[in-house]
């Protein structure tokens, strides 16, 4: 259930982002993040998409309770 509902996650993302804007910032994000963290993994676990996705993973309701653009808060986490 957590797997599942990470991915969820990831459509709810996918959907106030269009599909297409959101693989864009995906890319630019871990590009950005790779060079900073000079790993390419720890750049994959720390992009805003993820933080999120990974921190609320266990919350089974999470998702009837997520704000519209909940990930950019994990920007800066």
């Amino acid at each position: 259930m957590v797997l599942i509902n990470h991915e969820k996650i990831h459509l709810q993302q996918q959907k106030e982002l269009l599909i297409i804007l959101f693989y864009l910032l995906y890319i630019v994000e871990w590009i950005l993040r790779s060079i900073y963290y000079i790993n390419s993994y720890k750049a994959y676990k720390n992009i805003s998409f993820e933080r999120e996705a990974y921190y609320n993973e266990k919350d089974l309701i999470y998702l009837k309770t997520r704000k519209p653009f909940s990930f950019i808060k994990y920007l800066w986490r």
